[in-house]
């Protein structure tokens, strides 16, 4: 195989890596919390060999997180939480830490917030967020402050990753920062709201028919250049 032929497979694969990123964004659109998803393209130069001639070839294999805002909608619900700004939540899984801009908690047995899949809220001290059960009223400032009839209870901190490009998505609207995290100063979150999908359907469907027309321009140049290499092997063959 020449040249020709492995820059157009490598480019190939990355535009198959979007695609897969594109479609992914998608069928998460009405998601709460969830973070568009895009594939970084770089130039991988080969060093030449001998008299050869170097080899330039397209790679895609980061993915990076989008942190545009998503819009708030109103729930009213006493722990539904909403952050205006940059900034994630903290989460308790059996992997250990991870982010989350989903703010949708429910009380456990404990009377800790907790996901709908369990995993605890976290306050600005790592320690799980506790909502009395017994209180009348259960209020959130926007500075993070939870308080039970009055009383404040927990601070729920907000973070970010301490390398922006080091977050890795791990499941869903769940991500992780191997760097580390640090705090957001002046974070503010709104009670009663959650944050929507910041997925735009019309750029992400535009997007999706942009990689599909990339793509097969890619493959009828590989066709062809398959077409070219037989036809000087039968004209050499003679």
């Amino acid at each position: 195989m020449d040249n020709a032929n492995y820059v157009g497979l490598t480019r190939q694969s990355g535009l198959m890596r979007e695609m897969q990123a594109v479609a992914h964004n998608i069928a998460n659109i009405s998601t709460t919390g969830f973070r568009k998803e895009g594939v970084t393209f770089a130039e991988f130069v080969v060093a030449p060999t001998g008299s050869g001639p170097s080899l330039s070839m397209a790679r895609a294999d980061v993915r990076h997180i989008s942190d545009m805002q998503g819009a708030l909608t109103r729930t009213g619900g006493t722990f539904d939480f909403a952050i205006e700004g940059e900034g994630y939540f903290q989460i308790q899984t059996p992997g250990g830490l991870r982010l989350t801009r989903a703010g949708s908690f429910t009380p456990d047995a404990a009377g800790n917030l907790a996901t709908p899949d369990g995993h605890l809220l976290l306050d600005s001290g790592g320690a799980p967020v506790f909502g009395p059960p017994d209180a009348t009223a259960i209020t959130l400032s926007p500075d993070g402050t939870l308080s039970a009839n009055g009383r404040p209870v927990a601070q729920i901190g907000l973070v970010v990753p301490t390398d922006p490009n080091d977050l890795q998505r791990e499941a869903g609207v769940m991500f992780r920062a191997d760097a580390g995290v640090e705090p957001v100063e002046d974070g503010k979150i709104a009670q009663g709201f959650l944050e929507a999908s910041n997925v735009s359907a019309i750029a992400e469907i535009t997007r999706m028919i942009q990689v599909q027309r990339a793509y097969e321009l890619g493959q009828t140049f590989l066709d062809r250049e398959d077409e070219r290499i037989r036809g000087v092997i039968q004209t050499l063959g003679r």
